[in-house]
């Protein structure tokens, strides 16, 4: 478990944020949520499938970085292998909340930064300082605020984009069936991915609604992406390769 608290200038003044990544620093995970304003960017190097939380049933889209837990293929020695990290990757330690504020005596509702103390990537010592030595943020916390921002929006977006899928029906849910150069087989289950034989049936009114909305260019982009899977195995392959030689 974390220990989320809200940030602030006097208690957090002397905080830094390591920005390398590496398993040590929370980064091996095999998948992280992405959005659909966020899939041209993802898909050039990772698959994107979909995940059913199992807590409330709800569907995310997400981006694979490898086949099993705790084992992230895009990370070695020197850090993270590819140009693009995603966003709900970059923006650790940080998440964002809400407070509640008094404005001309009515509650207003305001996102706010929330800092995990816990996290790996929080230090006195290494990395990037959130504020200045005499008061305001750094630019790096600045682009960490429009980060958790875009994130934020992302997300929202992606409700409605997962919504659109589940009205047509266009989530199906599949079984990875991996077979290595060493002849080792393996299964992933769990993600779903766009039943492409629906989408062909739909008629034009739906396809022009999903076109509308940006939603049909994010299920191509999806689709195309499941390509990089091939990527992936590849990696396990030559690792088992440096392993046998």
């Amino acid at each position: 478990m974390g220990k989320p608290v809200l940030l602030n200038s006097v208690e957090h003044q002397d905080l830094r944020i390591i920005t390398r990544h590496g398993a040590e620093l929370g980064d091996n995970q095999w998948f992280t949520p992405t959005f659909p304003q966020e899939f041209r960017a993802v898909q050039a190097h990772y698959p994107i499938f979909f995940y059913k939380d199992p807590g409330n049933g709800q569907f995310h889209p997400v981006a694979l970085f490898g086949f099993r837990r705790d084992d992230n293929l895009f990370l070695d020695e020197q850090g993270w292998r590819a140009s693009y990290v995603p966003l709900t990757v970059r923006r650790q330690p940080f998440l964002i909340g809400q407070q509640t504020v008094q404005e001309d005596g009515m509650a207003v509702h305001q996102r706010v930064i929330h800092i995990d103390l816990d996290h790996p990537k929080v230090s006195l010592t290494e990395g990037e300082p959130l504020f200045q030595p005499y008061g305001g943020n750094t630019p790096y916390l600045d682009e960490m605020a429009e980060m958790l921002e875009v994130i934020h929006q992302g997300m929202e977006d992606s409700k409605g984009f997962v919504d659109a899928l589940l009205t047509h029906d266009l989530l199906e849910a599949f079984t990875l069936e991996l077979t290595l150069d060493n002849g080792d087989s393996h299964q992933m289950i769990g993600f779903y991915t766009i039943n492409e034989s629906t989408l062909a049936q739909l008629g034009g009114p739906a396809l022009e609604a999903l076109h509308q909305a940006g939603y049909l260019q994010a299920i191509y982009l999806s689709l195309a992406s499941q390509a990089r899977v091939r990527d992936l195995m590849q990696v396990v392959n030559d690792r088992l390769a440096e392993s046998a030689a």
